[in-house]
């Protein structure tokens, strides 16, 4: 069920769902607030809660708008692309063989077949990041999981145009987001031990907080810097 909640200048849209906690986020690129809310609980009580949140919000809204954004990809020879947080110069060949990603070195060479388009290019970069990232993640996803003594079902690889990752504590699986193999391999870590930690604790309360303190001193400062980097360009939807 969807409906809209507007609070002076906002207008929130609201998402009714069997759940059993009022879940309030905001999105990029210009700051789109989401409440995700049980069905037992009343527009009156909602609309507090969401009051009450309202100076959070434009905290995040702000962070948002001042967020630099990455320019615009067209996939073609020397444009800039990121792996692991380092930046490399695309490096394009056509050729009457299967489309590929080849990273060795300081090189990036995307081979395509003649006359591709920008979404068959696309496709091809989006699917070799995916692997990249489940191939970093595999012994990361072993040892986190024995340090943490949790075991997930299935970890997801995907693309996600409004998160970093999810987890369903329910069905014990976990989402992350492909872009992650774009950043530093500090930022994909903190992300999955925050995915993961969400097994022993599903909200974020006091007791995750001090739990991602045990486990992960730094955390606060691999997402600051996660937070930092600049945003990929392109047409969000919500």
């Amino acid at each position: 069920m969807l409906a809209t909640m507007q609070l002076a200048e906002l207008a929130i849209e609201v998402r009714r769902k069997n759940i059993k906690n009022v879940h309030l986020s905001v999105h990029p690129p210009l700051g789109h607030v989401r409440v995700a809310a049980p069905f037992h609980i009343d527009d009156t009580t909602l609309r507090a809660f969401t009051i009450d949140k309202l100076s959070w919000i434009r905290a995040q809204q702000q962070k948002l708008r001042l967020q630099e954004r990455e320019s615009e990809l067209e996939y073609v020879t020397r444009e800039s692309h990121f792996v692991w947080g380092k930046r490399y110069l695309l490096k394009v060949i056509e050729a009457e063989a299967a489309p590929k990603v080849v990273w060795q070195g300081r090189r990036l060479t995307l081979q395509t077949r003649p006359k591709s388009s920008f979404v068959q290019r696309a496709k091809t970069m989006e699917n070799w990041y995916r692997e990249e990232l489940r191939r970093e993640l595999a012994p990361m996803l072993a040892r986190w999981q024995a340090r943490l003594g949790v075991t997930v079902a299935d970890v997801f690889v995907q693309r996600m145009r409004t998160r970093w990752g999810s987890c369903n504590d329910s069905n014990r699986t976990i989402r992350l987001n492909t872009d992650l193999a774009r950043k530093p391999r500090e930022c994909l870590e903190y992300i999955l031990v925050h995915e993961l930690m969400h097994l022993l604790e599903r909200k974020h309360n006091a007791q995750f907080s001090a739990l991602m303190d045990r486990f992960m001193p730094e955390w606060r400062q691999r997402r600051n810097l996660l937070n930092r980097l600049p945003l990929r360009h392109e047409d969000w939807l919500y």
